[in-house]
């Protein structure tokens, strides 16, 4: 059985529809990278399996009960955990207290967390508003694993960041992604997003339109579809 599958959706803001058939599907443990250009649709595809902006046709299901008509924190709960775009920390709250106030029973507790990212230890009674950009992200992430989720979701997670500290962004995925967790993953860069991923799943217009493994993503289609070549 999937762990998630995202089947025909169609999703709108207000009058304006942003998109039209969206479909992919995740398997437990697999690492899956959704593509596609600038505004095309990916985060709100994010929003619509969070049920943050709920699809008004087609079907979301997790381990095969759907998602639909489920306020957002029971979505959560239900085992999706958001990385979302731009980090969102609890700016007035220690690195610390932001892990605390995910943290749920299950395979990860906060000595794994630091063994995961260090650094979080060294700055657990720093407020969050004092860590550097890379450093929140570190804390993002490991306040969504802290929900021990079934599909950890990152929402451009490198984006912006130094090249040293996206280096360890990616050696942590890498990491994750050995000890079988599963997640959707997106972002702009090639070279270090296909060598983790097992499928991708591209879109244009709000719309699906290839999906294959990585070794399958040729330079004409990723030409066509993403701007650039593998």
């Amino acid at each position: 059985m999937s762990l998630l599958r995202v089947e025909h959706i169609a999703v709108f803001y207000g009058k304006s529809q942003a998109l039209f058939d969206v479909s992919l599907e995740i398997n437990p443990g697999e690492v899956v990278a959704l593509m596609g250009r600038n505004g095309v649709g990916k985060s709100t595809t994010i929003r619509a399996i969070c049920n943050l902006t709920p699809p008004l046709t087609g079907t979301i299901s997790l381990n095969g009960k759907n998602l639909a008509k489920l306020p957002t924190h029971v979505v959560a709960r239900k085992g999706i955990g958001l990385v979302p775009e731009g980090r969102r920390c609890f700016a007035n709250l220690t690195v610390e207290e932001n892990l605390l106030a995910t943290e749920r029973k299950g395979q990860w507790d906060m000595q794994k967390i630091h063994q995961l990212f260090p650094r979080l230890e060294e700055r657990s009674k720093q407020s969050a508003a004092t860590l550097s950009g890379g450093e929140q992200q570190m804390l993002a992430i490991g306040r969504a694993l802290l929900t021990n989720p079934k599909l950890l979701i990152l929402d451009e997670a490198t984006e912006g960041l130094a090249p040293v500290v996206r280096q360890e962004i990616w050696a942590a995925i890498h990491r994750l992604r050995e000890n079988g967790q599963s997640i959707l993953l997106v972002d702009k860069t090639l070279k270090e997003l296909l060598p983790v991923c097992d499928q991708c799943f591209i879109l244009e217009k709000g719309q699906s339109v290839w999906n294959g493994a990585p070794q399958a993503l040729t330079d004409d289609i990723s030409s066509r579809y993403l701007g650039v070549s593998t």
